[in-house]
């Protein structure tokens, strides 16, 4: 989302406030050390992770997904972490820049926040992630793919921000690989909605696409809350693209499923989404308009992902009661079991049963470890990216709701 006035001094204003309050020199504490401070646990008391994600609202889906992830996580740790419970506290971003801002100022005003996961949308953590780090906490991001997070230029408030996800650099150029190489389009047109993720993805596509020999008409914005759909449609319509492509969030991409196939010329024009899409609440929001659409995503079929993915879906279904809702569930809970990981290497506790954990320490441990996730291998660089990018194409197949299955209701058809 684009900053307002308002929210970037009210931003400016929380980060001046925590860089105070950050621990800007070396801190010991009990047996640790470390360069920006130390979290101290008392005996008996719980470690607490925080977490932001899109809980409420038309993507709530792909954030309760991986929350979900995260919770199976910690059944699976035994619901403890080096002799302490694990409490997690969940703050909803909103999916936007001014709900990161607010849920990861929440999260870095409790002081004993060890580790924070989350989010699941770029332009909460686009906002969210400096606050953290001002404060000494790390961030593993779980869905969040704007390229930018983890580029190798990233400005140095990010250096807490970590991801089990891909980044968009490689969906973005797998993505024009299909349209170009796949459908066969010569002339597209691209339509984002401002936010970090959809523009930076559209970006991508757009040079990648170039690069194939492709011409990119026009690049279109729309904003998430837009309800006619019909200006932006008949201009494009005067262009005559091959293809459209629209990686923007649930609301906007069904009035713009819903809306094409009322605009002349586009009726049989492929409009063609991405990853922010792929939730049962699209099929609601879109009805039978939905049949035949199809959305680039990362392969989460089962031989795709991690030799341990079968069993995580087994307990989700048993958790539940149904399959998973959206598709970053495997992603959250790599990014829980990296937090868990990082944390039992570095914490020390002294013999009163308290723990001590270097904040640095911390971040230091989660770019160092390494070991095969649900989602897939798990390998941090130096700039927090940890997770590759699988390619894959769904189409969805039925406009009822009920049917939503990944892998069914959408199926996969690409590769």
């Amino acid at each position: 989302m684009k900053h307002s006035k308002t929210l970037t001094t009210a931003l400016c204003s929380a980060l001046a406030a925590f860089c105070a309050a950050s621990a800007a020199a070396t801190e010991t504490k009990g047996p640790v050390t470390d360069d920006i401070g130390v979290l101290v646990i008392p005996k008996g008391a719980p470690i607490q992770i925080g977490a932001y994600w899109v809980v409420s609202g038309a993507d709530s889906a792909l954030g309760i997904d991986e929350k979900r992830g995260v919770e199976i996580a910690t059944k699976d740790q035994g619901g403890t972490l080096v002799g302490h419970p694990i409490k997690l506290s969940v703050e909803d971003d909103g999916c936007n820049a001014e709900g990161g801002q607010t849920a990861a100022t929440k999260l870095a005003a409790n002081p004993n926040t060890a580790i924070v996961l989350g989010p699941a949308c770029s332009s909460a953590a686009t906002s969210g992630a400096p606050i953290l780090w001002k404060a000494g906490i790390t961030d593993i991001a779980t869905a969040t793919t704007a390229p930018k997070l983890t580029a190798p230029d990233r400005k140095p408030e990010y250096d807490g921000f970590m991801r089990t996800v891909y980044s968009d650099i490689d969906q973005g150029a797998s993505d024009a690989k299909y349209v170009h190489d796949v459908l066969k389009a010569q002339k597209i047109v691209t339509i984002h909605d401002g936010s970090p993720y959809a523009q930076q993805l559209a970006t991508v596509m757009d040079d990648n696409f170039k690069k194939l020999g492709g011409t990119v008409l026009s690049q279109e914005a729309v904003a998430p809350t837009d309800v006619d759909m019909h200006p932006v449609l008949t201009r494009i319509a005067t262009e005559k693209p091959d293809v459209i492509y629209a990686p923007v969030f649930v609301a906007a991409g069904a009035q713009l499923l819903r809306q094409e196939k009322e605009t002349p010329s586009l009726e049989k024009v492929p409009l063609i989404g991405s990853s922010g899409q792929m939730a049962p609440d699209l099929i609601e929001a879109a009805g039978d308009a939905v049949v035949g659409y199809r959305i680039t995503y990362p392969d989460v079929s089962p031989e795709a992902m991690g030799s341990g993915y079968p069993k995580f879906v087994d307990a989700y279904k048993a958790e539940y009661g149904e399959a998973p809702i959206s598709g970053f569930h495997a992603n959250a809970y790599d990014g829980a079991d990296l937090a868990f990981k990082a944390i039992e290497k570095v914490a020390k506790t002294d013999a009163s049963g308290s723990t001590y954990i270097g904040r640095k320490a911390l971040r230091d441990a989660v770019l160092t470890i390494k070991f095969d996730g649900v989602s897939g291998p798990i390998a941090c660089d130096e700039h927090g990216q940890c997770a590759k990018f699988k390619p894959a194409v769904y189409e969805f197949t039925n406009g009822d709701p009920k049917t939503f299955k990944i892998g069914v209701n959408p199926k996969k058809i690409w590769p």
